[in-house]
């Protein structure tokens, strides 16, 4: 199976999130140099295609009837919780204010997780510009969809896992560039949020596997 609507569809929900953060890292002046934009892609990109292959390779073992609603509820899972996104991420927020603040310690649960409430916090020198050392932890917090949606994805068959990994890279590479620039040129004036368009594409996605 090559390059499907649906496979188009759930690249796109999974790589808005890489467009919001360098929306975010735009806005506050912080710029994404190539390589890290390229870093932030690949382990994303990655991730996406590593989880479609061991859900393809695990779907010969599952009955036939358990594979797409195995997909629906994995994607229908990750759409409401992308739904849910803000709440979420505010939850988070007020969790590490005052006394209850997490510590940033480079690849830690801690650090991946605050990176999550907060794209920008990457940025834990505060030199106006992400470096690979800071992308890491980034790109975890951004992959981490990719790794449930593509696992359930890979059971249902939804396409090539080489096709949209390499679609994936490259979608997320031109998210990273363009969200930056969009963020510098809109600066501070608004606060984007784009999880319900991709939980919603994801809903879609998951009732999709039972039609």
């Amino acid at each position: 199976m090559g390059l499907t609507l649906p496979a188009i569809a759930l690249v796109f929900a999974l790589c808005l999130d890489s467009f919001v953060a360098s929306f975010a890292f735009g806005a506050q002046q912080i710029r994404i140099p190539p390589l890290p934009a390229m870093m932030i892609s690949a382990v994303c990109a990655a991730t996406l295609g590593v989880s479609l292959l061991i859900g393809s390779l695990l779907r010969p073992f599952l009955p036939p009837g358990l594979c797409p609603a195995a997909g629906f509820s994995i994607l229908l899972l990750l759409g409401v919780t992308r739904l849910l996104d803000s709440g979420i991420k505010n939850l988070i927020r007020r969790s590490q204010s005052g006394s209850a603040r997490l510590q940033f310690h480079f690849m830690s649960f801690q650090c991946i997780l605050r990176i999550y409430a907060d794209n920008t916090a990457a940025d834990s020198d505060h030199s106006q510009s992400l470096s690979c050392l800071e992308a890491a932890p980034l790109a975890l917090a951004l992959s981490a969809d990719s790794l449930a949606a593509g696992f359930g994805a890979g059971i249902a068959e939804t396409g090539s896992a080489a096709v949209m990994t390499a679609l994936s890279f490259l979608a997320g590479l031109l998210l990273v560039g363009l969200g930056a620039v969009a963020g510098r040129a809109v600066a501070k004036r608004t606060d984007l949020n784009l999880s319900w368009l991709s939980g919603a594409v994801l809903i879609l996605l998951a009732v999709g596997k039972l039609l």
